[in-house]
């Protein structure tokens, strides 16, 4: 298909390009979150710690992640934001593969800072190309479905994990050829890694890009003009990243050790808890940001401009009890009912973050003002999520088998601080929606 802006797509393409984009998001995922399953035999093999496992899983993802959305976000407020998401693909596809190739705990670290920069240049470009193909009340769906990739993919990482770890821990080393012996766990990488290239020929070849501000001239953006927008809207952003970053500390460290945490406390096999687990991610995750999208989308109809910000708010406060509640439950048949509710009433802030982005920031910085806000919410998240869950096991606790109590006091400590951050921005964030309205009705 051309690659000239689309200046009027239907809204069946428009959807379309959502279920591509879903694709890309939801393979992302699974490169990502399949770490989780092989903690066992890759600590085994290198001889780590759970703190290091941790900083594998979070940290050196995160940082490249985070730090390279910024100049990312401003290619796609520049240029072509589907050629951006192409080459972004395909990077972080062939550098899953070299984490199954890594030979040392460094080599693996590196492998998997390649992948946050491959994937660091999907979310920015694709809410830009979001803002652009659906109008400001049906935002919060389309950002709903797309953020549906966080649990499915998620939750076909863990499932599928769990099959390999059966594998793993009962399995030969495999022959490939100019490969060589590769244990199972590293072959996990190759296979769950190398089909991206397929999903990168897909959005090329079937994506058109489509014509910033529906078709209206939109302007370059001026020198300085981003930094004067964080500072007329600072109150705004502040309590929409600060929020958010805190509910994801909380969300990325628990889908990072939760089937530990059940294995542990439970004595179920991982195997089993990563089936659970990522049956509930995938099925009841996905319900989750389809009712938050819907939520968001008729509070802002009927005239509520921090619609978005509220709705974040309501699942930091439903996860509080959840989360504390699953992590201390005397049985494993509580903890996995707890664990289900959570992963469907837990999420609904994922579509809903991105599209109140969209709402609040001018069209030509939008894909900038997403990169900050996952710059931050990353390395808070995705950076200190997981590691912070495992220090205080570490360190405070010295204990393995109390993990359980490191998901409790973490979750206890960041999601009520993160309700209070949200509240405080209310009233800020309802004026820069009122004023983007105004600004996009002119």
């Amino acid at each position: 298909m051309s690659s000239r802006p689309d200046p009027t797509p239907s809204p069946t393409y428009a959807w379309y390009v959502v279920g591509a984009l879903l694709v890309a998001y939801t393979l992302s995922f699974i490169d990502r979150m399949i770490l989780s399953l092989l903690v066992g035999p890759i600590r085994a093999d290198l001889g780590i710690s759970d703190t290091q496992m941790s900083l594998l899983m979070g940290f050196a993802f995160a940082i490249f992640y985070s730090l390279l959305g910024i100049p990312l976000g401003w290619l796609a407020d520049r240029g072509s934001r589907k050629t951006l998401i192409v080459a972004g693909i395909a990077a972080w596809s062939l550098m899953t593969a070299v984490c199954g190739l890594a030979r040392s705990y460094m080599g693996l670290f590196l492998a998997r800072v390649g992948v946050g920069v491959g994937e660091a240049t999907l979310s920015p470009a694709a809410y830009s190309m979001l803002g652009d193909y659906f109008p400001r009340e049906r935002l919060g769906r389309a950002m709903a479905v797309y953020s549906i990739g966080v649990p499915l993919g998620s939750g076909i990482a863990l499932v599928a994990g769990s099959v390999v770890v059966r594998f793993v821990t009962e399995g030969d080393p495999v022959v490939l050829p100019a490969v060589g012996a590769l244990e199972p766990w590293r072959l996990a990488f190759l296979i769950v890694g190398l089909p991206g290239l397929l999903v990168a020929a897909l959005i090329a070849l079937t994506v058109r890009e489509p014509a910033r501000g529906g078709g209206r001239a939109v302007a370059e953006p001026a020198p300085g003009e981003f930094a004067a927008f964080l500072k007329l809207r600072r109150a705004a952003l502040a309590s929409h990243f600060g929020g958010m970053s805190l509910v994801a500390l909380v969300m990325y460290g628990a889908m990072a050790w939760i089937p530990q945490f059940l294995h542990r406390t439970y004595a179920m096999p991982v195997a089993e808890a990563g089936l659970w687990f990522g049956a509930a991610t995938a099925l009841c995750g996905a319900a989750g940001l389809l009712l938050g999208g819907w939520l968001a989308d008729r509070m802002y109809r009927r005239g509520l401009k921090d619609a978005h910000l509220r709705v974040i708010r309501l699942n930091a406060v439903i996860l509080l009890p959840l989360f504390v509640g699953m992590a201390l439950a005397p049985s494993r048949e509580l903890a996995l009912g707890l664990m289900i509710l959570s992963m469907l009433l837990g999420t609904i802030h994922g579509g809903v973050a991105g599209a109140g982005l969209q709402l609040i920031s001018p069209n030509r910085l939008r894909a900038r003002t997403v990169a900050l806000y996952f710059l931050v919410a990353n390395l808070v998240g995705l950076g200190l999520g997981p590691t912070a869950m495992a220090m205080v096991t570490d360190f405070v606790f010295r204990d393995d088998a109390a993990l359980r109590y490191g998901i409790a006091v973490v979750t206890a400590v960041a999601l009520p601080l993160s309700a209070l951050i949200l509240t405080a921005g209310l009233k800020p964030f309802a004026a820069a929606a009122e004023a983007a309205d105004r600004a996009e009705a002119q």
